[in-house]
């Protein structure tokens, strides 16, 4: 199976994206297909033997929509070619079509040539000739519509077309009637109706176009992030080329000031880079030769060169756009019953605007009323507020979270995040670094430069303790010293000379071997106790520090795991580790259950248990061993120092490496589907109002609407559904621990 993404152009309402999608499904070969109607794509799964891209689109057209090809970056970008200029014109000529149907009513003065009264034949050219350049203007909303009615999927523009066409039909017999000298018909012209439907229709189409291309801003910033030039060096000369051009393996060159260009590994040379967009790590990172560079990191201070390992679509940013793009076409249940009911909306509708008709007829009404009541169902009943209740809040929230740093594979993950009532944690490399960290420095001499005297000594062992200190330097930007007749003692530790000062570095054999007094063993047994490996400095034959070294917390961990506890959700470690160890960790973070010395197969027994049990759980890890649990919880949460498979299991990636996101993640999900729920409940009371009123049902209290009040009306619905949608990206979910 393959999967493509194709941007879809005639999407006007959930109807639509609903019939496209119908129509795809039921296509030989395409095993699942998703249409966006926000984001105006789809996302196709299809057996690659039977079909291919260009039979796809084909399937597109047939169904009355355009593909505009595959949905790339460049694309998000909202082509407007002349919509603006054309929008200012037909207002233009909207005001001039109702300053001569209805300037007399308001008491306007008229010119004579055009006065409905005394030359009505002119009167009803100039509005005959002024609605043909609307239908010209709306012929797409007609098109669609007609063929949308074809292939059995109605929609909103099959409404109005119906009421479009019925409306001048309707007076282009009155016209006749006028010609051959009936001229009571110029009263029962709505030549004025159809034309300003199609505007107020285009109206509410080009606010929602700019209000949509709001919603796309943090993939946009995304794609933004990568530099559109870089330079190669080539036979030891610098090239500038296009990113394009970059191909793997080929050596970049970054100068202070510049951007990554690609993912890559440093080969030559040293700089501060700001990686903030991806690790949420404010301050800069220093890099050297064998790490790795993300593409559109900046580069603070230094002249570093570096091979092109991931380009184009394998880079960072553009999975993180491609993941987000991919989540924004998959459905929430939610939305699944939304776009059911529209569905089954539009042709219920046109039943109800057709017997409305006929016993409008039948109680003795003329047929200009009975159109103009026809019309008016249709047009007031279109579901756009319908259509843009759930996705437009979907993809509003997804660009939330990936401005959060939390990358949602499925929208129905951010439904479903707010069921949450048991969260599963990996100890090592999820609650804790992974990575050593010196935890505890016991300085008895107040040795002032102690650890740049050990980590220069310690820079210069293979002991994976070594790393612990060679980062604390790295990361306080302090520089490593000298280091003369340096000594590796295996097993016991290592001993350098730094100013001519011996040091002696190791654990407690090596006080043993040079037959050192060890007059600190309280000291050394509570570090222990800790679970820290302790690492004795010894100078002129006497203990001058302790040093501990210990898998260390993450950041606000603390404060994640009593906000869980706050909003009674259940929090559980779940770790390969000795019980020991992990019992120490959850006493420090006031986790109560904890499970350890489990295998991987184990981990996802114990959430297969906990599922069982009617409890709805977020799995939270970093490594191989945690992807069957990921991959078995209802949603699994990996961060993305962690390893590609594990990333893969997962449901969502926290980019940021911070366990905080996960609270972010619960808050955004209850206020997207809070706003969901808001934006239906305007949409169905909407449409249950204002149909009724069109029907005709309040006449008798002085309560009507025509045509263009219908068409108003049905704008200000559209446009108070996307208010309350935006309303979601001002939310203050970064009260926060960055």
């Amino acid at each position: 199976m393959k999967k493509i993404i194709l941007a879809i152009d005639g999407m006007t309402c959930s109807a639509c994206s609903n019939g496209l999608e119908k129509y795809l499904n039921k296509q030989e070969g395409v095993s699942a297909a998703s249409v966006n109607l926000v984001m105006a794509n789809a996302l196709i799964e299809y057996d690659e033997k039977i079909l291919d891209q260009a039979k796809i689109e084909k399937f597109v057209e047939e169904a009355g929509f355009k593909s505009l090809g595959l949905f790339t970056d460049e694309k998000l970008e909202t082509k407007k070619k002349n919509q603006k200029v054309k929008f200012i014109i037909f207002t233009v000529l909207a005001v001039i079509l109702l300053y001569v149907s209805m300037g007399h009513m308001v008491g306007l003065p008229t010119l004579d040539i055009i006065n409905m009264h005394t030359n009505p034949i002119n009167y009803t050219i100039v509005l005959l000739l002024l609605t043909l350049a609307f239908l010209v203007y709306g012929f797409d909303i007609i098109k669609n519509g007609y063929k949308n009615l074809i292939h059995g999927t109605p929609n909103m523009d099959t409404l109005v077309g119906i009421g479009v066409i019925s409306s001048i039909l309707y007076s282009l017999y009155g016209t006749y009637m006028i010609v051959k000298g009936n001229h009571m018909y110029v009263e029962n012209l709505y030549f004025e109706s159809a034309a300003i439907v199609i505007y107020f229709i285009k109206l509410g189409r080009y606010i929602d176009g700019i209000s949509k291309d709001k919603t796309k801003d943090a993939i946009k910033n995304l794609v933004k992030i990568t530099p559109n030039h870089a330079t190669l060096l080539v036979d030891g000369k610098e090239k500038r080329v296009t990113l394009d051009e970059i191909k793997k393996g080929d050596v970049v060159v970054c100068k202070p000031g510049e951007k990554i260009a690609v993912d890559g590994e440093i080969i030559s040379g040293k700089a501060h880079l700001d990686e903030t967009f991806i690790t949420g790590e404010s301050k800069p990172t220093n890099k050297t030769v064998g790490e790795k560079v993300i593409a559109g990191s900046i580069n603070y201070d230094g002249y570093i060169e570096y091979k092109a390992e991931r380009i184009g679509k394998e880079s960072t940013i553009s999975e993180i756009v491609k993941l987000v793009v991919e989540a924004t076409n998959t459905k929430a249940p939610i939305a699944k019953i939304a776009d059911r009911v529209s569905g089954y909306f539009v042709p219920i509708v046109i039943i109800i605007a057709v017997v409305t008709f006929i016993v409008y007829l039948l109680l003795g009404n003329d047929m200009a009323v009975s159109i103009s009541t026809f019309v008016t169902i249709l047009v007031v009943a279109c579901p756009c507020s319908l259509g843009l209740a759930t996705p437009l809040a979907i993809v509003v929230s997804e660009g939330l979270c990936a401005k959060n740093g939390i990358l949602v594979k499925k929208s129905e993950t951010l439904e479903n995040a707010r069921k949450v009532n048991t969260i599963i944690f990996d100890k090592t490399g999820t609650l804790t670094y992974g990575t050593l960290k010196i935890s505890e420095i016991l300085n008895y001499k107040n040795e002032d430069r102690l650890l740049q005297l050990v980590g220069s000594i310690e820079a210069k062992s293979a002991h994976p303790i070594s790393k612990a200190f060679i980062d604390y330097l790295d990361e306080n930007k302090i520089e490593k010293l000298e280091v003369q007749e340096f000594n590796d003692i295996s097993g016991y530790g290592i001993i350098g000379k730094v100013e001519n000062e011996e040091f002696i570095l190791g654990n407690s054999k090596i006080l043993q071997k040079y037959e050192i007094l060890n007059n600190h063993l309280e000291d050394e047994e509570r570090l222990a106790q800790n679970g820290n490996s302790i690492i004795y400095v010894v100078k002129n034959k006497e203990i001058i520090a302790l040093i501990g070294v210990n898998d260390i917390i993450r950041d606000n961990v603390e404060e994640v795991i009593q906000e869980l506890k706050n909003n009674k959700i259940e929090t559980i470690m779940l770790t390969g580790d000795n019980e020991k160890t992990a019992k120490k960790i959850a006493e420090t973070l006031k986790i109560e259950e904890v499970i350890a010395n489990v295998l991987p197969s184990e981990k996802a027994n114990v959430v297969k248990k906990l599922k069982k049990e009617n409890k709805y759980v977020m799995m939270c890890g970093d490594g191989i061993n945690d992807s069957p649990a990921l991959a078995n919880a209802d949603i699994g949460v990996s961060v993305n120092s962690g390893t590609d498979i594990a990333m893969d299991s997962s449901d969502v990636i926290l980019t940021k490496n911070n366990l905080y996101c996960i609270i972010k993640l619960i808050k955004i999900s209850k206020r997207t589907v809070r706003n969901i729920k808001q934006n239906l409940f305007w949409a169905f009371f909407y449409n249950s109002l204002m149909i009724p009123i069109a029907i005709g049902f309040l006449k008798p209290f002085g309560i009507a609407i025509n045509p263009m009040i219908a068409s108003l009306a049905m704008v200000f619905s559209s446009i108070t559904v996307i208010l309350n949608a935006l309303r979601l990206s001002s939310t203050k979910v970064i009260n926060s621990k960055k």
